[in-house]
């Protein structure tokens, strides 16, 4: 494992000179110290969007649809207890195995590169963990099923979206963030269409995203230009090394934490919705399961269209422009108006209005976040550690989501408060995000 590889240039690690090389030039590959070819910029694109898409799809069709609906029928259970319960500890183990995979994977010495294994595996784990769940009928073996989903995920996208700082060119960041980005959303939405048809038989659904999670890594990996040997790197590491990553950055860090704060209330506002999008429908909206279920797949749909659209204008306009703040600061608000209509019309039509403005705010926040992420990183060479615990907003996000929704409607009676809360939380986002000084 420690030998590096013979006989093929292309793959081995670059001299120091060419990353170095990189560093001064933002149209160079880092890892390569070079330009990507077309071939290689093509492949890197796919390989994106293939795995947000390959991810994002089954964890919505579980989390947003298939879950919620199953507490729906299990006796004595709160359905909203229930699925608040399961994503805040679900949440707490994506915190640990973000940090985790992503320290790892910056340490790594595999041969096929420090990334890779590390991605192949997390698809694995996730598919251990829906075949768990579909095989449960009861809440606590589905709760472990969705921990270990949670496990797998974190440990496929922690080094996954460590390469965009590998090997991503500077000058091309936001565009291919883009593609990560937008592509999670249009995953998101098909999750939850797909999810909608088995609403009835949701053991069914759940094969179906065993399989498709199980694939996510190993497609993604071969569909990506091969990533150079890491085995060449001789620096021993300990296990006090893995314990010295979940520190976070001290040093010109100023920016890094606004860029955490902003997302993770950007995170907490989205889920006040997102995760309770079934139950908003029923209860709130007053719709019987099947009229939800088609509600849902239009829903869908438009939220879907309109996060492509965004998509594919806001990333290369930040590279083209070279900024990144306003992007998503703006995107923040587009989303906070798509949730006034829901108050005020609570019916389909308030609901495609906030998916439609979601989908427009989506593309664009998901399409540059993550490269603004990448910018304020304090030190490159931990990147995958650093990256990692800046996702933590999104896992802390999504635990603080179902609390705060939950606390609402026992305050308020019902889900009418739940948007403005919702509201806040992204205005305050936009509020962080337009404080950071590294990024334009």
């Amino acid at each position: 494992m420690h030998n590096s590889i013979q006989g093929d240039e292309d793959f081995l690690t670059p001299s120091a000179d060419a990353v170095v090389g990189a560093t001064i030039d933002p149209t160079l590959a880092p890892d390569s110290g070079r330009k990507l070819t077309t071939s290689e910029k093509g492949r890197f694109a796919v390989g994106f969007a293939l795995i947000s898409i390959l991810w994002a799809t089954p964890f919505a069709m579980g989390s947003g649809v298939l879950l919620p609906q199953i507490f729906n029928t299990i006796p004595g259970v709160s359905a909203e207890a229930a699925l608040g319960t399961m994503n805040s500890i679900g949440c707490v183990f994506a915190l640990i195995a973000n940090i985790l995979f992503g320290a790892l994977s910056d340490m790594s010495r595999f041969k096929l590169g420090k990334r890779t294994p590390w991605i192949v595996l997390g698809g694995i784990i996730g598919a251990v963990g829906f075949f768990i769940v579909f095989q449960s009928h009861t809440l606590w073996p589905i709760i472990v099923g969705w921990c270990i989903v949670q496990v797998g995920i974190n440990c496929l996208i922690a080094p996954a979206v460590a390469v965009l700082s590998d090997r991503i060119p500077e000058a091309t960041r936001a565009t291919f963030s883009s593609l990560y980005g937008a592509s999670m959303v249009v995953g998101t939405q098909l999750g939850n269409f797909i999810g909608s048809y088995f609403l009835k038989n949701a053991s069914t659904g759940f094969a179906i995203g065993m399989v498709v999670f199980f694939f996510s890594g190993i497609v993604t990996v071969l569909v990506w230009p091969r990533e150079a040997s890491a085995a060449s790197n001789r620096a021993e590491r300990s296990w006090a090394d893995v314990a010295r990553s979940f520190i976070p950055p001290t040093k010109n860090c100023r920016d890094f934490y606004l860029a955490l704060f902003g997302r993770l209330v950007f995170v907490l506002g989205c889920y006040m919705i997102i995760g309770y999008q079934l139950y908003i429908l029923q209860k709130y909206c007053n719709m019987s399961d099947d009229v939800a279920s088609s509600t849902m797949k239009v829903l869908a749909v438009i939220t879907t269209i309109t996060t492509i659209l965004a998509a594919a204008v806001s990333g290369p306009l930040s590279d083209y422009l070279q900024r990144r703040k306003i992007i998503v600061a703006a995107s923040s608000v587009v989303i906070a108006v798509g949730m006034l209509f829901p108050i005020f019309m609570p019916n389909a039509m308030g609901m495609y209005i906030y998916g439609a403005l979601a989908g427009l705010g989506n593309g664009c926040y998901m399409s540059v976040d993550q490269a603004l992420n990448v910018d304020v990183l304090p030190n490159g060479e931990e990147a995958g550690k650093d990256l990692g615990i800046l996702n933590l907003s999104n896992t802390i996000g999504q635990v603080l989501a179902p609390v705060c929704t939950t606390a609402v409607i026992g305050i308020f009676g019902g889900y009418r408060m739940v948007f403005p809360g919702a509201i806040i939380c992204l205005l305050l986002g936009t509020v962080f995000i337009m404080m950071i000084r590294k990024v334009k």
